[in-house]
């Protein structure tokens, strides 16, 4: 496999298991990405990603153009009844707590990528990603602007992929990045570096045989004194922060990474319907049911409901009246369309289920598994994307609009409290913890 292949792989893998999808009645395309907030260095994408909003995209968004009254109506059907008229207030409006806002480059004018919240006030932040530069860690200080070099990534010969998977915790800070080495097979090897700054070293190297069919690793997590981490295609591992050969987690040899101690097994259209606590061996698994599509965290699952058709259409001609082929096959008499009954996130045993907007990411992680990412219009025709919170039901707007392209940039975040965006010369940096 070349390096291209590798990379190929790599981007694709990531945007086919992150990228978000448009909400029915969208037209909407989304650039290759990879998002995935424990893959923190792979924020760097998060800047190409957009999702291309038609205009006039009526009832499928209509519900956008609410206040962010606590409690939305409900109508018969028990679903939420968007009030008409006005978006929600700006985020700094609705969450001010939650929002920083810091230039978008260094005081020396370097790009940067942020990676996590290494604690209240300080963000983890990446530099050199896309521009072929070396690459730096710094810890970013929100309250005064001022940021402190932590390590140089190491530039290894026959490297693939930038530094990737970034995590933290227990004082250390740990990516990995592709490796092939002359005359040996293609491995990710694991760094480590003290949160304080220093010298990066190697924790070990991960065999991963073909990329293309395999996949990487993911779920990067330090534990203790270990770090934790899984293959694309399934199975937990574990190896000492020291050094070591990776060891395999009992029970977990097809699982994938939710929130550690929490892995889970993909089925199908119910992704993490069943979970595994890797330390106790306790068990949850969600209630889902035959028409649903979800996804699920450790407390709750969101998705759809749906109702599928087969219906017939009539095979494309050309203006002469002969049918045009697709492909070397003659075109399909039937197709399949889906119908989204309902939207909803609901505790994973099944209980307090509530609607969720129409436009909400579906199979998009949510921040604490409270705060979803809706997309839609403005009452000006124009894309937005909203943050719903589901506890309190307001909603705040994140101030994204389509650039000149009609694409719209989404914002980087996951299950945890860290979400990030660029507006302009300034990063938006928020904090969902802090909101009650």
């Amino acid at each position: 496999m070349t390096d291209l292949e590798d990379k190929l792989s790599r981007v694709l893998s990531g945007a086919a298991h992150r990228a978000p999808q448009a909400p029915a009645g969208l037209s909407a395309a989304v650039k290759a990405r990879h998002h995935r907030r424990r893959a923190r260095a792979a924020a760097a994408l998060a800047a190409a990603a957009v999702i291309v909003v038609a205009g006039g995209a009526g009832a499928a968004v209509s519900a956008l153009r609410a206040t962010a009254a606590p409690h939305p109506a409900v109508n018969a059907t028990g679903e939420a009844k968007p009030s008409a008229g006005q978006l929600p207030p700006p985020i700094e409006k609705v969450w001010p707590q939650a929002v920083h806002k810091i230039p978008a480059t260094l005081p020396d004018g370097r790009d940067y990528y942020p990676q996590l919240l290494l604690d209240d006030r300080t963000l983890l932040v990446m530099t050199g990603v896309l521009d072929g530069n070396r690459q730096f860690l710094w810890g970013y200080d929100l309250d005064t602007g001022v940021p402190r070099q932590i390590a140089e990534i190491p530039p290894t010969k026959g490297s693939a992929i930038f530094a990737d998977d970034v995590a933290a915790g227990g004082g250390s800070i740990v990516w990995w990045a592709s490796y092939k080495e002359a005359g040996g097979p293609r491995v990710a090897r694991i760094w480590t570096v003290p949160v304080t700054g220093g010298r990066p070293r190697p924790v070990t190297d991960v065999p991963l045989g073909n990329v293309m069919k395999q996949g990487h690793i993911n779920g990067l997590t330090v534990v203790g004194s270990d770090v934790v981490f899984a293959y694309e295609k399934g199975g937990v591992y574990r190896v000492p922060l020291s050094g070591g050969r990776p060891q395999s987690v009992k029970g977990a040899e097809r699982h994938h990474i939710l929130q550690w101690p929490w892995v889970g097994a993909h089925h199908g259209k119910a992704i993490f319907r069943e979970l595994l606590n890797a330390e106790t061996g306790e068990r949850r698994d969600a209630v889902v049911r035959a028409d649903e599509e979800v996804r699920c965290g450790v407390e709750r699952c969101a998705g759809i409901a749906v109702r599928y058709k087969t219906v017939k259409v009539e095979r494309p001609r050309d203006r002469s009246g002969k049918e045009i082929k697709c492909g070397t096959r003659r075109c399909p008499d039937t197709a399949r369309t889906q119908t989204v009954l309902r939207r909803f996130v609901r505790d994973r045993d099944g209980s307090r289920e509530r609607e969720l907007p129409p436009g909400f990411q579906i199979g998009d992680d949510a921040g604490l598994e409270r705060f979803f990412k809706v997309s839609g219009m403005s009452p000006e025709d124009r894309g937005v994307l909203t943050l719903y919170d589901v506890d309190t039901g307001r909603s705040a707007d994140l101030g994204i609009r389509p650039d000149g392209t009609r694409g719209m940039a989404i914002p980087d975040g996951g299950l945890d409290r860290l979400m990030t965006y660029q507006i302009g010369n300034e990063m938006y940096v928020l904090d969902l913890a802090t909101i009650k």
